[in-house]
């Protein structure tokens, strides 16, 4: 079954964190994950999902990005060579920046599901500027350095610290990104910590995102619960101790909580 992934949902969007916020992005989601942290918001995509053919998910991307090719001027909406896996290559980059739109990988767990790897590969080879969403508890190292992998790093209250892979820090390069998702004052002096003790910001852009509260909705039975003795930090507090301790590290928001219902999904 190599050749098919699990498939939860794949949508356009904005792209709601990292440093690529902002900009139109197809999220492809897909089934399953092997964590289950404090905060998670998209618990549904534990098991919903139908199996789709590689192919079949390149030839859903490529539909939905196809509005953006022909943007510029010599743009045609029919352009563009097909890479190795037969996905056509997106005719218009955005100037100074990344081709739109973007495409990430996101679960879930991605690296859960093998097939996702020639996946990302084909997209690459396609033209795609491909990111990656991943906990950090799986290898990251047969991903295609052409990727931008977003790898948490889990924090206490998540209830999965010790799943993080540590060996995956050797793995990163300039165009990945460390997220440390924080949602108590605990959080926020482990992150600090492990951000100085490996100088994390020399080696990629840090992430400090706000773990904004789960809805009802979103709430699973299986996640874990936050450990005992942890204290709740709000979105300006951490705020406001990231400039206080003059840290190296992007704060953020989740964007599209902001445009839409927190729970909606498809967005």
């Amino acid at each position: 079954m190599a050749e098919t992934l699990v498939v939860n949902e794949v949508y356009v969007s904005l792209q709601g964190e990292s440093t690529f916020a902002g900009l139109p992005c197809v999220f492809v989601r897909l089934t399953g994950c092997p964590l289950r942290c404090s905060y998670c918001d998209t618990g549904y995509a534990f098991t919903e999902g139908r199996r789709w053919l590689r192919e079949e998910v390149a030839a859903e991307i490529e539909r939905l990005a196809r509005p953006y090719a022909g943007c510029l001027p010599g743009g045609d909406a029919s352009a563009g060579e097909r890479g190795g896996d037969g996905v056509a290559t997106p005719v218009a980059p955005s100037i100074g920046g990344p081709r739109l739109p973007l495409v990430e990988l996101t679960g879930g767990e991605p690296l859960a599901q093998p097939a996702v790897l020639p996946l990302m590969r084909g997209l690459c080879d396609a033209g795609y500027t491909v990111l990656l969403e991943t906990s950090g508890a799986l290898d990251i190292a047969a991903v295609d350095p052409r990727v931008h992998r977003i790898m948490d790093l889990k924090c206490p209250s998540s209830g999965e610290s010790g799943r993080n892979r540590w060996e995956n820090l050797a793995h990163l390069q300039r165009t990945d990104e460390v997220k440390f998702v924080i949602g108590t004052v605990e959080d926020y002096e482990w992150a600090r910590e492990v951000v100085g003790r490996h100088r994390l910001e020399r080696v990629c852009p840090v992430l400090f995102s706000w773990a904004a509260p789960l809805t009802p909705a979103q709430r699973v039975p299986s996640l874990k619960a936050v450990p005992p003795g942890q204290t709740p930090l709000g979105r300006r507090e951490l705020a406001e101790r990231i400039l206080a301790d003059a840290l190296p590290v992007r704060f953020q928001l989740q964007m599209h909580k902001l445009i839409w219902p927190p729970d909606q999904r498809g967005v």
